[in-house]
């Protein structure tokens, strides 16, 4: 299965995954399933840093290097191909976070890893729920 982790997948995992489903915990650890995560996730948690969301008892720069050794992660670009399909998805309530990633899932045909209600909810996305 190839994944792309939501943010909040991400940093959860990253933090432990106490908050992980026994489903996504085992498929992202799953040595054959491929996992990816978008540079949007990376900003998304630095901007959650700023706004103090994000806590974390290093700084953002030594947390996010933590955090992306914790696991074997590929890197989804942000490509011209994405941008575009963006442009094109409409969400209840737009936010350019999940705008993005959802055109990242659909574009590089992955399946979202994810909580959030609002993106479980489209049907024209491929999710696996954190419940």
């Amino acid at each position: 299965m190839t994944l792309l982790l939501d943010t909040h997948i991400w940093v959860w995992s990253a933090d432990g995954g106490a908050k992980l489903s026994r489903e996504v915990r085992r498929q992202i650890t799953n040595p054959n399933n491929e996992i990816y995560l978008s540079p949007v996730s990376i900003w998304e948690a630095q901007h959650l840093y700023v706004r103090k969301r994000l806590r974390t008892k290093l700084s953002f720069q030594a947390w996010l290097d933590e955090a992306l050794i914790h696991m074997p992660l590929r890197e989804a670009l942000f490509t011209f191909a994405v941008a575009a399909e963006a442009a094109a998805i409409e969400l209840p309530q737009p936010d350019l976070g999940d705008v993005f990633l959802a055109a990242t899932a659909r574009v590089y045909n992955l399946t979202l890893v994810t909580a959030d209600p609002q993106l479980l909810t489209c049907s024209w996305l491929k999710t696996l729920p954190n419940e």
